[in-house]
């Protein structure tokens, strides 16, 4: 990992971190990937395990908190739906800050879901 990747890193929750062409390049795709269905984020992640990418590792951990909510709220009968669509915007609103290139928390949940999954 350089050393400018490894400072995004410490500096994960400003959102006005600055970091290469180099890194967003090679993170936007996996961030992407981690975006679309379950079998996509295990791909993502797998990508980004041998060369881990401080970009693409906020999307993936982002992107599994999304998912594994979306999943316990589909338990839920009837206020699951309106959960499940919360959780849908959320969603959206991730997938439209990997796609800018920026670091963009989800609401109420995006520092959580950096520290809950660290270990991504």
């Amino acid at each position: 990992m350089s050393v400018e990747n490894n400072n995004f890193e410490d500096d994960l929750y400003n959102e006005t971190s600055k970091f290469s062409h180099d890194i967003l390049k090679d993170g936007k795709t996996i961030a992407i990937i981690a975006h679309m269905t379950i079998i996509g984020w295990i791909i993502a992640y797998f990508m980004n395990r041998k060369n881990k990418n401080a970009y693409a590792s906020f999307y993936i951990r982002q992107a599994l908190g999304i998912m594994l909510g979306i999943l316990i709220v589909s338990f839920i009968p009837v206020i699951g739906w309106v959960l499940g669509m919360a959780f849908f915007i959320l969603w959206i609103l991730s997938l439209v800050g990997s796609l800018s290139g920026e670091i963009k928390h989800i609401p109420f949940f995006g520092n959580r879901f950096q520290e809950w999954f660290i270990i991504f």
